[in-house]
């Protein structure tokens, strides 16, 4: 286990102005410790690797030790975890990335390293076809994969409409800040952000104090984009933050998916750039995205038809159990597993063909679909 030693210069070094994220990042690696890295910063002359500016700076390195000292205190009493890349808890996926954060604050319950864990960002003046397009993939998706975590900025807009519908679909849902957590921006969504932390939570990289400045907006993007499997972008104009979370996942050689919208609107410009350039695929409902991610086994069989296939009759429902191993079945066999005549049991595979739920293969064999 960390010392508090070691987390107070971890969380002073990220004060040093001038060291990217990236150039801390590879120097704790190289370290093995923060307080190593520090020590090596002393030993620098200043005509070799620091500039005096930065050099000058390092000098300051007691005052920073001070200041962690007061957030890991504000931490404590505000039930606040800390976590460093050193920590079987922080996000796994965020580690991989070159400039992830040294330090992550965390208020929440959510398991950081998730099964599968997906992003969802876009324009802040959404429409209604964003909104909907929240509210039927994220309900869909929480009966395919039940254990997704969903992560997104909290902004107005696409942002907090996901981790709304994610709430309502019972999945937990990350808010990634672009500031301390003594504070929210926007302060409206302080009801969400409430309920996030008892379904989910709140992250971020940056101490208590600090401002939701314009450059934060950025770091956080990259944090959205490092933490999941994939990046879905829901609507975005021509230029927007979305895009930027989309590049960096694309940077970050992670899957990039976007929603079509019509070419003459505006708000989905942006996701038309992105699907034209082959830079995300086209994302139609929340089954082509399971499959097209290769999570088509993540939940139990019955448990996704339940919950998915509410319109289904007693008959239909008795063959899409016997269909339940996702294995080709004959018609002949179903007929008979079934108890159903076989006149009576082609109509009812051909309703649920057109209802997409299954697929008929040649042979007269006929398969659920994932």
């Amino acid at each position: 286990m960390m010392t508090e030693t070691e987390l107070r210069y971890a969380m002073a070094l990220t004060l040093i102005p001038g060291i990217s994220r990236a150039t801390l990042c590879e120097m704790l690696r190289q370290a093995g410790s923060a307080v190593e890295a520090y020590n090596r910063f002393k030993t620098v002359r200043e005509d070799e690797e620091l500039s005096p500016r930065l050099a000058e700076q390092v000098g300051l390195m007691p005052q920073y030790l001070d200041r962690a000292g007061r957030e890991l205190e504000f931490a404590e009493s505000k039930d606040i975890r800390i976590l460093t890349l050193a920590d079987a808890d922080y996000p796994s996926r965020l580690r991989e990335c070159p400039d992830a954060p040294t330090v992550l604050y965390y208020k929440g319950n959510a398991d950081l390293n998730a099964r599968h864990v997906i992003s969802m960002v876009g324009t802040r003046h959404c429409t209604e076809y964003g909104r909907d397009m929240c509210r039927t993939f994220l309900r869909d998706l929480a009966a395919l994969c039940p254990d997704v975590l969903v992560i997104s900025g909290l902004a107005y807009g696409i942002d907090v409409h996901a981790h709304q519908e994610a709430l309502n679909n019972r999945l937990p849902t990350i808010g990634v800040l672009a500031h301390g957590l003594d504070m929210l921006y926007p302060a409206s969504h302080k009801r969400i952000a409430n309920e996030m932390v008892s379904q989910g939570g709140l992250l971020t990289e940056f101490m208590s104090g600090s401002n939701s400045d314009r450059f934060h907006f950025v770091q956080r993007n990259r944090i959205v984009a490092g933490m999941s499997d994939a990046t879905i972008v829901v609507e975005s104009k021509e230029q927007g933050g979305s895009l930027i979370t989309a590049e960096l996942a694309e940077m970050y050689y992670r899957d990039v998916f976007a929603c079509p919208g019509r070419v003459t609107d505006m708000a989905s410009k942006g996701c038309n750039n992105l699907i034209q350039s082959n830079r995300a695929s086209l994302l139609q409902d929340a089954r082509q995205f399971v499959e097209a991610m290769g999570w088509e086994t993540a939940s139990a069989p019955g448990a996704i038809q339940r919950e998915l296939f509410v319109d289904l009759s007693p008959q239909e429902e008795r063959v899409v159990e016997a269909l339940s191993d996702y294995e080709p079945h004959g018609i002949n066999t179903l007929v008979v597993q079934c108890n159903i005549p076989i006149q009576q049991m082609l109509e009812i595979l051909l309703g649920l063909e057109m209802k997409g739920v299954v697929k008929a293969m040649v042979g007269s064999q006929y398969r659920l679909l994932s």
